[in-house]
């Protein structure tokens, strides 16, 4: 009965809210007028266009499709305009539905791009500003932005180390600027900062974004001060226009499989590998074999094999939805959206889901005051206990997954115990919980709207709190056979103020154009943390919910309080659109420093030469649309260590006396530095822009130097002092190198066009000085003359066969060497192998990127091909390099040999456990060229559209990761591969996770 009743509900609100919407389209239609406005020469929708009723305040602006929906009566003139087009009018007739073809103009300099408490005209930027291109932004199914970034921007490097849901990936633009303290780009949102609150880039909703600009020289950066040494995104999400409400959905859904499957060996190669270790070791197989172990010989007899890769994976699930409301009227505007995203991972376990809000307002209370709001929530779920891939891939196909019981084996290949069941831990139910609600606003008043002298006269007042709690729970109890039970509660939290107050001032003098922006700014975060754990329970019913029933605990906290205080001035001049200058300076203090150099100034300079201008180059504008030179030179910080590094810092300990116990202070093993600095890069950039034959092509090249100086570097001390290490300025780093981007259009017919973007980047990264004696330190892997990151090795030239050592070739050489062990080069000529013989092998950084976008269209068809590429990078395989004498007694990549007498392979090492007694990494390269994405759209007319109620749609196919084409042995060349029982990045090998390839489909609607 209450299934029959929740079936009428549901089918009595769904013919409600059918009638309703019926109703109010059937209203709207009445006098709503719908149509799409298209590029004239490629026949693809302009996203942002301009549709306004002329003589009045009505107005409104062309979707991700480039359809729009206005009201306007019969008589009327709808103007259509948009940044790089001329502009158009059409006067209104009987026909509800229209197409509006606009002509490309040379007036894209035009375009106001972001560049840091404010904007500018794209033909007066002095300095180097990257602009993420809009298709990319609007048309690829993403998590978070910086996926849509990878490879499309020059000298903008991301990689996906990890590709597990929700993980964010690393970030680096034009190379490694420092040794010990962070690298990652300084992120904004909106104006407010999103870096340094503990949010996270997939915080924010990749359908919000309007556009994203990327500062890379220091003299664009220099305006962000201590905050720009690593570059600067600049996120701007979109806002209401003046206009009738227009609803937006966005969805898709897809799957999700490992972009290359690393096969392991099959069960009779397993058997082949077990004899071979117990020929070599000299030990027996359980019960006369062929296996190893005791829970392998019953599945082996019984012909039972498991395959546990399969076992641990699965297709993964991938789906977006969201839905925007915008509009407004001349006074207030608003552009809310709700999104909800959900991803099953591949891997058990590894589950995802993000909920989030914004609502982004302006309103004009008044002719001179416009005040506003930037506010977003956002929940990040990550709950669930996960499988381990790493131990799935060392497991025996003969191994017992079950006991009698039904529960999971703890050692499948007992009486090996290296490897737990990989499915052990989803029998768990951790908590991973992350937030954040930020809400910031803004009041700006307009001067020259009070006092008509005053004119050009602006001051503005962001507001921004920022507040991230986390939290992980987690139990581990007989499901995992841990007898006793352990449980712990983790609690963090950071809430962040931003104040800023900026003055701008415009004014034009004849042909002179001045602009000053001054700033004044304040900053606080506070952090906490707090942890309980519990021990030896009496059951498993409450889990970590009863920490107090557990029989011994331990509870911990932290606090830390960070503030910085910023003034700015910037002077942008330009004459005649021809000649552009940009002073900047910024002074910041930070509380992180010691009270000697809490302050740190940051001045730049640049300027700019529009040579298309100039009267000489009159008889050349018939092929040349702009050629602009630009030379830069600023310095920016950079301040990337926590609070209190610099006081000696004291713990608190218990100390027992007599029958009392006592609290006692002991220094920490750290010392504090009141002369500790801020580093500084200092750094030169020169670049053309250019555009020819009517911008059929055009791009940028630019060549830049940059040298950080005053390093943050966490400097080892001797035990003597009583102390470990201290954080000291010294060292020097350099980066020099190329970007290049260009855009052409290849094709442009009536109803075909075919487009491309091609992008190009070369940094070579040097040390120069590490502790000011130009002497190397091989502890670290840093050599001078060298890139930070490198592969430190001997260096293999084969392995050792029977008849080498028979007839003593390893004698003078290698002493130590026997049959299938990797023979090494002895370059130091000493007659042994040790530490003389390493030497530089490559770096971890790539020498060079690149990618290319083709974009072809046909009619209302759009097909996007996207490939990356990254070249001259080099990584130790773990794979092949951590296994160490585990090869023999576990199962391994189908594609990893070894050496036996019979096959005497001079690649691969034998199974035995002195094949590699110098611990040689294996180091190979990790280049590639990927099919990154492939994306096929159509664009519905207008005509077509409307009879469905919606007044635009745009359906996709869409598949990332497609292809890779590179010689690395592993899931990926960029995946994290963690050795079993080791860590990276403070994370363990139970977060291996493969690279993905996703197929999705999806469609955008405009209501």
């Amino acid at each position: 009965m209450l299934k029959q009743f929740t079936k009428n509900y549901y089918k009595a609100f769904s013919l409600l809210l059918c009638a309703i919407l019926c109703v109010a389209f059937g209203f709207a239609q009445q006098t709503t007028r719908n149509g799409v406005v298209k590029d004239a020469s490629t026949g693809s929708g302009i996203v942002g266009a301009t549709v306004a009723v002329k003589g009045t305040s009505n107005s409104t602006q062309t979707d991700a499709t480039g359809s729009f929906s206005i009201s306007a009566s019969i008589g009327q003139t709808l103007v259509f305009s948009f940044i790089g087009y001329d502009p158009k009018e059409v006067a209104v007739e009987k026909a509800t539905t229209m197409t509006v073809e606009l002509i490309s103009s040379d007036h894209v300099l035009d375009e106001l791009v972001v560049v840091g408490y404010g904007s500018q005209k794209r033909s007066d930027i002095t300095g180097s500003v990257a602009s993420v291109p809009k298709e990319r932004l609007s048309n690829l199914p993403v998590t978070n932005v910086m996926q849509a970034i990878q490879g499309a921007v020059s000298n903008v490097n991301i990689s996906q180390a990890s590709s597990i849901p929700g993980d964010s990936p690393a970030t680096q633009v034009r190379g490694l600027n420092s040794m010990s303290a962070g690298s990652g780009p300084y992120i904004v949102v909106d104006g407010i900062p999103l870096t340094k609150t503990d949010g996270s880039i997939n915080d924010i909703n990749p359908n919000d974004i309007e556009s994203v600009e990327i500062l890379k020289d220091p003299s664009a950066v220099a305006i962000y001060g201590v905050n720009g040494s690593n570059g600067v995104i600049l996120i701007t999400t979109k806002r209401g226009v003046t206009g009738t409400p227009t609803i937006r959905y966005s969805g898709y859904a897809g799957v999700e499989e490992p972009s290359h499957m690393l096969d392991p060996v099959s069960a009779e190669e397993l058997l082949a590998r077990y004899a071979e270790y117990a020929r070599i070791t000299n030990t027996s197989l359980f019960n006369g074999g062929p296996v190893r172990n005791e829970y392998e010989y019953d599945n082996y007899q019984n012909g039972v094999t498991t395959d546990w890769l399969d076992a641990v994976m699965q297709t993964g699930t991938i789906q977006n939805h969201n839905v925007g409301l915008s509009g407004g009227s001349e006074n207030a505007k608003y552009y809310v959206s709700v999104d909800y995203f959900g991803q099953k991972g591949i891997v058990k376990g590894f589950d995802y889901d993000r909920y989030s809000f914004r609502a982004n307002t302006d309103f004009d209370p008044t002719k001179y005051l416009t005040v506003g709001t930037s506010a977003f929530i956002s929940a990040h779920k990550r709950d669930g206990g996960r499988a381990n891939l790493t131990q799935a891939l060392a497991m025996s196909p003969y191994a017992r997954m079950y006991e009698d019981d039904g529960t999971l084996t703890r050692w499948p290949m007992y009486s090996e115990q290296l490897w737990e069941n990989p499915l052990l831990h989803t029998t768990t139910n951790p908590e991973r919980r992350e937030f954040n609600m930020s809400l910031n606003g803004y009041a700006e008043m307009n001067f020259g709207n009070i006092w008509e002298p005053l004119s050009g006269l602006k001051y503005r007042f962001n507001g921004g709190y920022s507040y991230v709690p986390k939290r992980t729970n987690e139990y581990h109890g007989l499901s995992v056979y841990n007898a006793n039970g352990w449980g712990r509660i983790h609690n963090a939290e950071s809430q962040t103020y931003t104040l800023e107050n900026i003055l701008t001032y415009e004014k034009n003098i004849g042909l002179h154009r001045f602009d000053f922006t001054g700033l004044y700014a304040a900053r606080s975060k506070y952090w906490q943390e707090s942890e309980a754990v519990g021990e030896i329970f009496p059951n498993d019913v409450l889990e970590w919910g009863g920490l107090g029933t557990a029989s011994t605990h331990k509870v911990s906290s932290r606090a830390d309080l960070y503030r910085s205080i910023s003034q700015m001035g910037r002077l942008n001049y330009s004459y005649d659109s021809r000649y552009m200058l940009t002073f900047t300076v910024r002074r910041d203090g930070a509380s992180v420093f010691g009270d000697n150099h809490k302050y740190g100034v940051f001045p730049s300079g640049a300027v700019a030469w529009n040579m298309h201008n100039e009267g000489f180059m009159e008889s050349t504008r018939n092929v040349i649309d702009n050629l602009k030179l630009r030379v830069s030179y600023g310095v920016a910080g950079n301040e990337a260590i926590t609070p209190y590094q610099t006081l000696s810092l004291m713990d608190s300990n218990p100390l027992a006396l007599g029958t009392l116990s006592n609290a006692a202070l002991r220094y920490r093993v750290r010392m504090g530095n009141q002369d500790l600095r801020w580093e500084k890069t200092a750094g030169f950039n020169t670049g053309v822009d250019f555009g020819l034959w009517g911008n059929r092509l055009s791009g940028t090249v630019e060549f830049y130097k940059t040298n950080t100086q005053d390093m943050l570097i966490l400097q080892r001390l001797p035990r003597i002092t009583g102390f470990a290490d201290v954080w000291s300025n010294l060292g020097k780093v350099s980066n020099t190198g190329i970007d290049v981007t260009l855009n052409s259009k290849n094709i442009v017919k009536d109803n075909f066009s075919w487009s491309s973007m091609l992008v190009f980047a070369h940094n070579k990264n040097k040390i120069v000085d590490v502790y000011g004696d130009k002497k190397d330190d091989l502890g670290n892997r840093w050599f001078i003359g060298h890139p930070v990151g490198v592969i430190y090795d001997y260096t293999q030239v084969g392995i050792w066969q029977e008849d080498e050592i028979a007839a003593g070739l390893h004698n003078g050489w290698d002493e130590q060497a026997e049959a299938g062990a990797v023979k090494l080069a002895d370059l130091s000529g000493d007659g042994l192998i040790n530490d003389d013989d390493r030497r530089i092998l490559g770096q971890t950084a790539p020498k060079w990127t690149g990618g290319i976008t083709n974009t072809f269209t046909y009619k209302d068809f759009s097909l996007n091909v996207f490939i990356q590429t990254v070249q001259g990078a080099m990584r130790n395989n773990p794979q092949i390099g951590g296994a160490s004498d585990e090869l023999g007694r576990r199962s391994a990549p189908a594609d990893l040999g070894y050496w036996t007498p019979e096959n005497k392979s001079n690649e691969w090492r034998s199974l035995s456990n002195r094949s590699n007694i110098y611990g040689y990494g294996f180091p190979k390269s990790a280049s590639f060229t990927r099919l990154k994405d492939v994306t096929l759209s159509y664009n519905m007319p207008a005509d077509i559209a409307s009879k469905i109620g919606v007044s635009g749609v745009t359906l996709y196919a869409s598949g990332r990761n497609l292809y890779t084409w590179t010689s690395w042995l592993g899931w990926d060349p960029e995946s994290r591969d963690i050795p079993r029982g080791h860590t990276q990045d403070n994370v363990g090998d139970n977060t291996n996770y493969p690279m993905v390839r996703n197929y999705v489909f999806g469609v955008n609607l405009t209501f």
